[in-house]
């Protein structure tokens, strides 16, 4: 970006003005810290930036523009200037009535796409009268057990005009079933279904442990769903690869592109290995990352984690379309980063936290409600933060430029090593033997305990100021906020509602469906149509976990 000479002379007077200006003003007042770091404290923040902390970036090479490889300034050509964000509030009230409710809320207040947070027991593949459901019925979701449920969901809500994110794993090929059933119930053609099932399981076995099945019949799944939706419902994200939840269990920015794009990795050769084309899957993955609290480094983040794949996709895969090298990414202000004291102070915490995403160049942003510490959020909670990205994108500015930190030395510096500490450990897991092994053999969850621990450390021993928490305390705070509560009598009005469903179906019908759900895991053709067939005969999503729990086994992971 800079001749030698120029950047000679700047060396120059660095050191000119460390001498006489500096440091006199650091023998009189010092600074606050002995050393500054970056938000996870990978790497020591200089005291000053200058051309010469970017010497080696090529503009056309490294940047580009907007909509052209390597896509580091944005996948598109207008970016936010043409089109915002989707603002998609993340929303599962526990029962389909009460998701319902708040999806038709958001509708109103603004939201432009939907994302459907289901409770645990649906994520682990279990109906609401289960003995293990006990106590969890929708308590950190919407409860979904049949068919029935999804359309009670939906009521009302036409999904040739929504577009709709499912945060389910391990069962998503029976949700994302249920919603092309839901869509044929409507009349709505299939390749005109829009929105994104997250699908990925190998984050689960990394951070979240929501797994069912083993590696191997887990990766089936995952590929018959790219064919599948290929084929059916081609505007349909097939996956959102998600650094989400490996930010929330403690990795740094670096891990967290790191470990995401090497998952990504594995899935493209996983349905390569399937027979899949490259170019024909590849534009329909997305990905899902974390916003945390250093603005600078989050934006670097995003731009870094677009070019490297941009780079691994041609490298590795020879992926020739442009919108098979594009990262299009969700983001979602960091949850671990909220504190039960103090809770307005959430607020800020989300704002400068859903800024940095838009500055990092997000497609789609969910802004968490102040209460998420404590509970699900309430509507008040959920229309602030809602608000929050409304302010951003018509009042704030950040919207208005495409990739405004371009060529800050501090950032572009930042961005570059982000993105050189990521292929430096996507390395180290091919060394391994792929992503797979390395999950296996539990070595990509010590890198990221580690630095949990450490981080820990930090916070208990004040060298880490949480303001609320270990600074800034008030004494005996009590939040004054009515918080969402899920009752015993909602989930007994679940499993009544279940067992409804099960008097008024066709047993015959539903037994069928299942055999032939057996049937084609024990051979080679692709899993969704016999799912889409169950679920319309209102089989249970535990029911047809059932069947692959019996064919494909239950994960048992190593002790780490």
């Amino acid at each position: 970006m800079f001749d030698p000479e120029e950047l000679e002379r700047i060396r120059s007077a660095k050191e000119a003005w460390e001498e006489e200006t500096l440091s006199p003003t650091l023998e009189r007042f010092g600074e606050r810290k002995e050393t500054f770091t970056t938000d996870t404290g990978g790497t020591d923040v200089k005291r000053l930036y200058t051309p010469a902390d970017v010497e080696d970036v090529d503009y056309e090479e490294d940047l580009g523009f907007p909509g052209e490889e390597p896509f580091t300034r944005g996948v598109y050509s207008t970016m936010h200037r043409g089109r915002l964000w989707t603002m998609r509030q993340y929303a599962g009230m526990g029962t389909g009535r009460e998701t319902n409710e708040r999806f038709q809320y958001l509708i109103e207040q603004g939201s432009s796409g939907l994302s459907m947070a289901f409770d645990l027991p649906t994520q682990m593949g279990y109906d609401s009268d289960a003995e293990m459901a006990q106590g969890e019925v929708g308590r950190s979701g919407v409860a979904i057990d049949t068919l029935d449920d999804f359309e009670t969901v939906f009521d009302g809500i036409p999904l040739d005009e929504v577009s709709t994110s499912m945060t389910i794993n391990a069962p998503a090929a029976i949700l994302l079933a249920m919603y092309v059933a839901i869509g044929d119930k409507q009349g709505v053609p299939r390749e005109q279904l829009r929105g994104t099932v997250q699908n990925d399981i190998l984050k689960e076995y990394v951070a979240r442990n929501l797994f069912i099945y083993p590696p191997e019949p887990s990766m089936r799944l995952i590929t018959d769903l790219f064919a599948f939706c290929a084929e059916e419902i081609p505007k349909f994200n097939t996956i959102s690869i998600s650094g989400y939840h490996i930010r929330e269990a403690g990795s740094t920015a670096a891990q967290e592109v790191a470990f995401t794009l090497g998952n990504g990795i594995e899935y493209v050769e996983a349905a390569l290995d399937a027979g899949l084309d490259v170019d024909e899957f590849a534009p329909q993955l997305s990905f899902f990352f974390n916003a945390h609290n250093n603005v600078f480094e989050e934006a670097a983040k995003f731009r870094a984690a677009r070019r490297l794949w941009a780079r691994l996709m041609d490298e590795r895969f020879d992926a020739e379309k442009p919108a098979s090298k594009q990262l299009r990414f969700h983001t979602q202000t960091g949850g671990s980063t909220l504190t039960a004291q103090q809770i307005e102070n959430n607020v800020v915490r989300v704002a400068y936290q859903a800024m940095a995403a838009v500055l990092g160049g997000t497609q789609s942003l969910h802004t968490n409600g102040k209460d998420e510490a404590l509970a699900l959020p309430t509507e008040q909670s959920v229309r602030t933060a809602l608000r929050t990205q409304q302010i951003l994108a018509h009042e704030s500015g950040v919207a208005d430029t495409i990739d405004p930190l371009a060529g800050s030395y501090y950032v572009e510096s930042l961005t570059d090593r982000i993105e050189s500490e990521a292929r430096t450990l996507i390395e180290e897991v091919d060394e391994r033997g792929g992503m797979l092994n390395a999950i296996e053999s539990q070595w990509v969850q010590r890198q990221i305990q580690d630095v949990a621990y450490e981080r820990q450390r930090e916070i208990e021993t004040g060298e880490r100021v949480i303001v609320g928490v270990n600074e800034y305390t008030v004494e005996d705070e009590e939040p004054e906020i009515g918080l969402e509560e899920v009752s015993e009598a909602d989930e007994r009005r679940q499993r009544r509602r279940l067992n409804d469903v099960k008097a008024d179906r066709d047993d015959e019908a539903v037994d069928a469906a299942l055999v032939r759900i057996r049937d084609t895991a024990r051979g080679e053709e692709n899993l969704l149509p016999p799912i889409v067939e169950a679920v319309k005969a209102y089989a249970t999503v535990q029911e047809i976990s059932d069947v692959l729990r019996e064919e494909f086994g239950e994960y048992k992971p190593e002790a780490v």
